[in-house]
């Protein structure tokens, strides 16, 4: 396995495709780099020359933040939201969705299993209307 970025990428895997395994990089990004590198997409990871890794490597190091540092940015932004009280920093605190999904239903992923609550639902003997 080729190590970039601190991560094994996987070595039975198109270029293209093993690169984004690394936190941060997509679809778009995994095509702009080889691009810039000039190594084609195609070739499988364990194909690839100590050449070609090396110069993946350092365009990835010097133009873009993955991993760690990106990570970082994240929570650091999130943190910032709910320091200055704001909307998006609210729905963080109380682990809701943040993006104005509905809550009414769905929204099990962000909130847990259901919690059951006493005196909800139907009662014994008291017909519907």
């Amino acid at each position: 396995m080729a190590r970039i970025a601190g991560v094994d990428i996987p070595k039975d895997k198109r270029v293209e495709i093993s690169l984004r395994y690394i936190f941060g990089i997509g679809p778009t990004m995994s095509r702009r780099i080889l691009e810039q590198t000039g190594v084609s997409p195609d070739v499988k990871v364990r194909d690839l020359t100590d050449d070609e890794v090396n110069r993946i490597r350092e365009a990835i190091d010097k133009g873009y933040r993955v991993e760690g540092d990106l990570r970082k940015e994240i929570n650091f932004n999130i943190k910032r939201y709910i320091d200055i009280g704001s909307y998006r920093g609210l729905r963080h605190r109380r682990g809701l969705p943040v993006r104005g999904q509905r809550t009414k239903t769905n929204a099990r992923t962000k909130r847990g299993a259901r919690k059951t609550v006493a005196g909800r639902g139907r009662r014994r003997g008291v017909s519907k209307k």
